[in-house]
């Protein structure tokens, strides 16, 4: 058995450290060196390594991850949609030239912003950064975004509106443990990202867990016997929670006022802004106690004077309309306790995607260049076209963000060729029938991918590309920490490296500046591009990183990195954090109620995650043993409200809104919000939630409502269809 490689999980934003290590499957010296095979004959085997994040432990996914590395249906070679709709074979050469002749016909006819570029938050730091150039230089298009539009957006724009930077967590993860109070909204760890529990044991050791979250999640469950709190707000009114929490704190006088003095700007108005949502108001808008709203500012006061307290957020308060001003109050709430660049408490906000940080600060954005530098400044501008050795004009300006970039998909002035890297926008994206409808009228589709995902099926290219055990290169977790991902083993004879793939493409395309395929060259590119940025890396390199070193970003050249930012000065050009009020913006929420009208009052859907699966489900739907675990979406819904509509435990459902209908299997909770049904999100199909999700957006980020769509519910009829849907499913599986 080799030695392995010390690797990290290609899952969640947690990383948790792994070894891979190759089976021997006879005796080494049986069998000549030369005659050994590139690829193992078995499984590799999966190991936790000890890391502060995860501390030796992964959850199901990452233990079955090697699985998929010798998949059946594994995509090895390019495939090319032949006029009968069937993916065939061809080489790599026609491949590329067909790819090439698609852009520059696209831009012939209708220019360079009809090419567009859908990226990923799974993509290492290396992909990130050259896709953010190959867009911009080789295809010489503007129209670039990626799927952390969809998970980071809203927590990324509160951050820089506060603090003048954004790092998911600006503190090492380990420090919540030594936290009494942890205040939790939106976010069901216990499932998403099962190790991170660990590091709230403190908290709930001391009574101090405060959970938010319309249904009682393994995470809210995780608050019981003494543990803390767990506030189950209606769907939708995070924001007025968190204002009613600011209200306690401001008028019970348990804010911290040297802090604010010293540190901040704009309380005064902070202060207006938060005086109509006293507790007992709170209570009629949210649903959630006036005795708890109190009890929760006091606790959290209590922790930020003795034992530390942390407010974080996910997704689930968010995904909305109003995200980046849920986020907003939360930061607020955070300041006027005094938590953020403090030693012992702080604010963050939980990234989800592999590389969901990396992935947003070095060029897949519509709105930014390397280093989290705006794409609008002249500075940021001229920096990164100097280290490109490109005309600053030839730089493209701003796009547009996700949703609106798919939405343009086949009409007139959007985009007519699209290329789509590490994302499977079929499954993942608002009203996603929309998006197919979409994706099918394009001119050219190019999708890279290890696995013909529901996207995949849609392209007239389809590229094989590395796994992660395949590759080299570097990832930036969610505390903001830049590790490497090793490779373990060669890849198969017909797959290609996206840094490859780009190289090809840029050569055939005539594109100026140079691009690689090696990750440490691009790596090293990357550093210079980023020096001076915000999320600048030009400290780092593979040597300090081979070396174990910790390396939290901003790490300037002679700098030892910023494990814990804040502590002296927030990021404005004044040092100080920013107040910004922010109140409900008036749109349709739910009421709360004790059960669902039969004659047909709409319910709240609300969309997330299960522990055995990940993203859209391209990957953990083919593991045997995580299918086998949650083989199909299932809609929780409130026994009470499951009666008063005729539905019964395991019932074959309806749900429908004007944007579609899924059908699911009734699974009934007294643990969800009466007026409120969740389901996840990772299946395709009759089963895909974003069917019914609203590709309304977010004003100042761009992120989605999944949170609070209209549905109608219905029994189904008998034998209906779930179970020929995932008969498809497997077909499809099989034949790829």
């Amino acid at each position: 058995m080799s030695d392995g490689a010390a690797t990290h999980c290609p899952y969640c934003a947690l990383q948790c450290a792994m070894t891979l290590t190759v089976p021997e499957v006879q005796p080494a010296s049986a069998v000549p060196a030369a005659a050994a095979p590139a690829r193992p004959e078995a499984p590799l085997e999966v190991a936790g390594r000890d890391f502060p994040t995860n501390r030796g432990g992964l959850c199901r996914k990452g233990w079955t991850s090697a699985s998929l590395l010798e998949h059946p249906g594994r995509v090895t070679e390019p495939l090319l949609r032949g006029p009968d709709g069937v993916h065939r074979p061809v080489s790599w050469d026609t491949a590329l030239e067909l790819t090439a002749a698609a852009v520059k016909n696209t831009r012939a006819a209708y220019g360079p912003d009809a090419v567009g570029v859908f990226g990923g938050g799974g993509l290492t730091n290396e992909k990130a950064y050259q896709l953010g150039k190959f867009a911009r230089l080789a295809l010489g298009t503007s129209r670039i975004d990626y799927n952390g539009r969809f998970c980071m957006s809203a927590a990324a724009a509160a951050g820089m509106r506060a603090f003048g930077l954004d790092r998911g967590l600006p503190f090492p993860l380990a420090d919540l443990g030594s936290a009494s109070t942890v205040l939790l909204l939106g976010s069901n760890v216990a499932e998403t990202m099962p190790p991170f529990v660990q590091h709230l044991q403190g908290a709930r050791d001391a009574g101090g867990l405060i959970v938010v979250d319309p249904r009682r999640s393994a995470t809210a469950a995780f608050t019981a016997d003494g543990g803390g709190l767990h506030l189950q707000p209606l769907p939708g009114t995070d924001l007025a929670l968190l204002l009613g929490l600011a209200h306690v704190v401001i008028h019970e006088d348990l804010t911290d006022g040297a802090y604010i003095a010293e540190r901040t700007t704009g309380y005064p108005a902070l202060v207006r802004s938060v005086g109509p949502y006293w507790p007992e108001r709170v209570q009629s808008l949210t649903g959630v106690p006036a005795g708890l709203v109190r009890d929760t500012a006091r606790r959290l006061a209590e922790g930020a004077r003795q034992g530390g307290s942390y407010i974080l957020t996910g997704r689930g308060v968010e995904q909305h309309v109003d995200g980046t001003d849920t986020a907003t109050a939360a930061i607020n709430l955070a300041l006027l306790l005094g938590l953020p660049g403090s030693a012992r408490s702080g604010y963050g906000t939980l990234t989800g995607q592999g590389n969901g940080q990396g992935g947003r600060e070095h060029g897949q954005k519509a709105d930014q260049l390397p280093g989290y530098r705006k794409i609008t400044d002249p500075a940021a501008r001229a920096h990164v076209a100097g280290v490109w050795g490109v005309p600053e004009s030839s730089i493209p300006g701003p796009g547009v963000p996700a949703v609106e970039l798919l939405k343009s998909l086949g009409r007139p002035h959007g985009v007519r060729c699209l290329f789509v890297h590490g994302a499977n926008v079929a499954v993942s994206a608002p009203d996603a029938n929309a998006v197919i409808a979409g994706l099918r009228s394009l001119d050219f589709l190019v999708v890279c991918d290890f696995f013909m995902s529901e996207t995949a099926a849609e392209a007239d290219l389809v590229l094989p590309v590395t796994q992660w055990a395949e590759e080299e290169g570097t990832l930036t977790n969610l505390e903001g920490r830049v590790l490497r991902r090793r490779r373990a083993i060669t890849p198969p004879p017909g797959v290609r490296s996206e840094l490859w793939i780009m190289t090809r493409l840029a050569a055939l395309l005539d594109a100026p500046s140079a691009f690689s395929e090696d990750p440490e060259t691009v790596f090293e590119e990357l550093r210079l591009a980023s020096a001076g940025g915000l999320a600048d890396y030009s400290g780092i390199d593979y040597a300090l990183l081979d070396r174990g070193e910790e390396a939290y970003w901003p790490y300037p050249a002679g700098s030892s990195g910023t494990p814990r930012l804040f502590l002296d000065s927030f990021a404005h050009p004044d040092g100080r954090a920013v107040f910004t009020p922010v109140a409900p913006r008036r749109r349709t929420l739910p009421v709360a109620a004790g059960g669902a009208d039969p004659a047909g009052t709409p319910m709240t859907l609300i969309t997330g995650r299960l522990l055995e699966h990940y993203q859209s489900g391209v990957q953990t739907r083919r593991v045997a043993a995580l299918a086998a675990a949650q083989p199909e979406a299932r809609l929780q819904i409130h026994p009470a409200a499951a009666a008063a509509q005729g539905i019964a435990e395991g019932d074959v459902v309806a749900v429908a809104n004007g944007r579609g209908e899924v059908l699911c299997r009734a699974e009934l909770s007294a643990g969800i919000r009466p007026e409120t049904v969740f389901l996840p999100f990772h299946f395709p199909g009759w089963e895909s939630a974003n069917r019914l999700t609203e590709a309304a957006t977010d004003p100042v980020s761009g992120m989605p409502e999944f949170k609070t769509s209209k549905v109608w519910l219905r029994p189904a009829a008998a034998g209906s269809r779930v179970e020929a849907v995932q008969a498809e499913v497997l077909q499809m599986d099989g034949a790829s």
